[in-house]
């Protein structure tokens, strides 16, 4: 029954974080306000509400490691797996300058993140450490933005802009954010119950099922869009998005979780998660800068990185006599 709680959890959460974004960003259209900055703040924080609420719900629920773990284990899931499936498939790369100074910022804000993580339990500081980063990244990435458009290039449309229809009628743009409101909280409480449940059946902490379960459940809409792109031909996107959400889920869910409350992260946590975290970002680099695609060998690398981080995680953890 707890992984029929998670699973129902999960898919509303999809579904409800989906209806958000269209609705918002309808909305955002419809209001006037510029593509560039729909794409900037509305689609950037409704992609990643799954991920925002089962962290606020964890949190108020007293198992702030579920939360840190989602954020942890969904940035390796990203680059290893969300990357790694679709390489088998066809090759990716993105060689643009724009993602190798984001790759740079991500690997920054990770090793803050682990600095943070290792010098004590997170507090509201370090969260709002955290989210004045992602204030300051948001509005760089807007003046760049601007820069770009007053040059004449082209700006990056997100995904979720192609199908927007900025004359949705005002009915169905409240409904939509109606549903996706309601639909999250409620999503995100089935999955942390059932999360719960299944590390006191299982023997796993808290952290380790963020860490896999939660974590991966949240990253399934980056990966089935990734594998679609893959199959048409169009992944060469997809490295730029992952570097994308993994600054966010470092900047904007761990700065939430922080900022809600203390959290203290057990010592497996520190001496394992977080340098696989670290080692898997720093796994993109020779493809960043050096200009080469990610094919199918180091796809087939990363995915098996994924299933055996996966194995060692789920070790249950050890009764105390």
């Amino acid at each position: 029954m707890s992984f029929v709680y998670v699973a129902v959890g999960l898919m509303l959460l999809l579904i409800a974080g989906d209806l958000l974004v269209r609705g918002a960003v309808s909305l955002g259209l419809r209001a006037g306000i510029p593509a560039v900055i729909v794409g900037l703040t509305i689609v950037a924080f409704g992609t990643s509400a799954p991920e925002l609420f089962v962290t606020i719900e964890s949190v108020m629920e007293g198992v702030p490691g579920l939360a840190v773990g989602n954020v942890i284990g969904s940035n390796i899931a990203n680059v290893l797996l969300v990357l790694g499936l679709p390489a088998l498939l066809a090759p990716m790369g993105d060689h643009s300058n724009e993602t190798r100074r984001n790759y740079i910022i991500m690997m920054f804000v990770t090793m803050v993140a682990v600095a943070l993580c290792l010098a004590g339990p997170l507090t509201w500081w370090q969260g709002g450490l955290l989210l004045t980063m992602l204030a300051m990244f948001l509005f760089d990435t807007y003046r760049s933005a601007m820069a770009s458009r007053a040059r004449g290039e082209d700006v990056e449309v997100p995904d979720e802009l192609e199908d927007a229809d900025p004359q949705m009628p005002p009915w169905k743009i409240a409904s939509l954010i109606g549903i996706g409101i309601i639909g999250l909280p409620v999503g995100a409480g089935f999955a942390i119950e059932g999360a719960r449940d299944i590390a006191l059946s299982y023997g796993l902490s808290d952290e380790a099922v963020g860490l896999t379960i939660i974590a991966l459940g949240t990253s399934l809409p980056e990966l089935a869009t990734t594998v679609m792109a893959a199959v048409r031909g169009r992944a060469d996107v997809a490295i730029g998005n992952v570097i994308g959400s993994n600054l966010f889920n470092l900047l904007a869910i761990l700065g939430v979780a922080a900022s809600l409350g203390e959290i203290t992260l057990p010592a497996e946590f520190l001496n394992l998660n977080l340098w696989v975290m670290v080692a898997a970002s720093a796994a993109l680099a020779p493809f960043i800068f050096m200009r080469r695609n990610v094919g199918r060998i180091a796809g087939g690398v990363f995915v098996a990185a994924y299933v055996v981080y996966i194995a060692l995680v789920l070790q249950p953890t050890p009764t105390p006599i």
